[in-house]
Parts: structure tokens; sequence; C-alpha cells
């Protein structure tokens, strides 16, 4: 029947009893399975994550231009990784460290959410903040 429609005959369930078989044209079935793997793969997007780095007595200008970084990467839509990096006997700042992280979520509150507070964790004090979503 196959060959007299000019069509493939695929075994769809070799291990039932009889086995199942369909007459279809496999290339135009590859074909169709391929274009929805590649639509399934365009709607799933990747999160990129996106680091900016400050130091425990930060100065004013360099928060400011680390600020306007951290919107224009949550604008376009990558999370938002926000550290403070201890060296040497600077640990002795944590407090100061976590106000500058607050205060820098406070600033992009229009922009994202905090998906977890300041944790310190060794020398390094980390936030994350994630993009709101577009509406």
């Amino acid at each position: 029947m196959a060959e007299e429609q000019e069509l493939d005959l695929v075994e769809i369930s070799p291990n039932a009893t009889p086995p199942v078989c369909k007459i279809m044209d496999y290339g135009k079935f590859l074909y169709q399975q391929k274009k929805r793997e590649k639509e399934l793969k365009a709607k799933s997007s990747q999160i990129t994550v996106k680091e900016i780095r400050f130091g425990p007595n930060t100065d004013e200008h360099d928060y400011e231009f680390k600020k306007k970084n951290a919107i224009k990467f949550l604008k376009d839509g990558a999370k938002l990784k926000a550290f403070v990096f201890f060296k040497g006997r600077s640990i002795i700042y944590k407090d100061q460290g976590q106000i500058l992280l607050l205060r820098l979520a406070q600033d992009l509150e229009e922009y994202g959410k905090v998906e977890s507070m300041p944790v310190l964790e060794g020398k390094r004090m980390i936030m994350f903040i994630a993009p709101k979503k577009k509406k």
C-alpha cells in the first residue's frame, strides 16, 4: 500500500503485538519535527548573569556609574549579581558593604526585584537582582 501511494511505511511501536506501523512521508515528518524543535528553542530564553563589583568604600561617582550599567543590564533582561569584595583587613567594613548593596537594591527597585538579600560568602557579600517582566 505504501509503495502504491509513493510513501514510507514507518514502524511506530515495535514491541506491540502486532507491531504498529503507519504510512507517511518520512522526510516531511522529519522536517516538521525539526521545525517544531526550532520553534521551542526560539521561545526559550537564555538567562545571562551580569556581575557588578564594588569595594566597601566605593566613591559616589563610581557608584553612580555602576548603577547606570546595572540599569542597562536589567533593561536588557539579564540577571544582576552585585557584590562587594573585601580585600585584606577591609572585612571590618561589612556593615558599609551591606548598606551599599541595600542602597543599590533600593535605587534599582523600578527596574528589578531582589532575589536574595546580601549574604557574606568568604570575602564577598553577594546579592542577586532579577529583571522585572515587561508588560
